[in-house]
């Protein structure tokens, strides 16, 4: 059976109340396009787990901030159809920004009224550089969930600290939905995979697999019995100093895997995570320590 393509939200609420009444799972893989092999592996455990893969694509205005890419941020439609159907999505949830965000008939209120917000776990890494950025990633994924209301919803653990937030919205606000937090996906030198990867110069490129060497360092490092985490955090920006002079560290923290506090000694569930900006992109990334 072909893809459905659902613009609207009546369509794609139509399309998964079918399969709802028919006692099938639904899995959700929402996404903003410029699709890589870390999106497409969510796909794939959904269909592993699910009997309907649906995904969605939307470039959510409301989490960018001033100065931001959201102008720029790529938008390959005609290639992420052709992925997500051979990827095996059976509804693909494609809204324009008015279908999410509909005019309120007063100007400035084109983004809507409501926001839904989490209290402490955005106001640290990137949520420090990044005012208001999370506000808008719970608003948006809050209204897909209800849009879409599958059985479950996967994400990817490079957005470490998203994924935290959103499982807490969830939790929080009862929402009858199973996450699940998917492993990153990486390129043979290590990179995670990104849409914003695309933006990196070729030297840049060359200097970006150091932030998971890095990571990679400290982890041996605490598996050899440093616990000290600024003792690691001072290693691991070193290391990036050295290997990734192009790049600006601009968070590079041990964090708790589930409070996102930061550590002053290495625990089990002890997480690395870093955020650097290189002239052409953005890029984070993290890694659990693993003791």
């Amino acid at each position: 059976m072909a893809m459905i393509v659902a613009k609207t939200i009546k369509e794609v609420r139509e399309a998964v109340s079918r399969a709802l009444r028919a006692g099938r799972s639904v899995g959700f893989v929402p996404t903003m396009g410029a699709l890589h092999g870390g999106h497409l592996s969510l796909v794939a455990r959904a269909r592993a787990s699910c009997d309907v893969v649906v995904a969605s694509i939307f470039v959510n205005p409301t989490q960018f901030g001033p100065g931001e890419d959201l102008d720029a941020y790529p938008r390959p439609v005609e290639a992420d159809l052709a992925a997500c159907e051979a990827g095996g999505v059976d509804v693909l949830f494609l809204p324009s920004p008015a279908e999410m965000y509909p005019p309120a008939g007063q100007v400035g209120y084109d983004r809507g009224l409501t926001t839904v917000s989490v209290a402490r776990l955005p106001d640290r890494l990137c949520g420090c550089h990044r005012v208001g950025h999370f506000d808008g990633v719970c608003t948006v994924v809050t209204k897909l969930l209800n849009i879409v209301n599958p059985t479950r919803a996967y994400f990817g653990e490079k957005d470490f600290q998203q994924a935290a937030i959103l499982c807490r919205m969830v939790q929080d606000l009862n929402l009858p939905v199973e996450m699940v937090v998917c492993p990153t996906v990486r390129e043979v030198d290590g990179l995670a995979l990104s849409s914003r990867n695309a933006y990196l110069s070729t030297e840049e490129r060359a200097q970006a697999p150091a932030l998971h060497a890095a990571m990679q360092q400290i982890a041996q490092q605490a598996s050899r019995g440093e616990r000290s985490a600024e003792t690691l955090v001072r290693i691991l920006r070193d290391e990036l100093a050295a290997q990734a002079p192009l790049g600006e560290v601009e968070y590079a923290q041990i964090v708790d895997g589930h409070s996102l506090e930061d550590l002053a000694q290495v625990t089990p569930g002890a997480r690395v995570i870093l955020a650097v900006r290189f002239p052409s992109a953005r890029l984070i990334d993290n890694l659990a320590l693993g003791i």
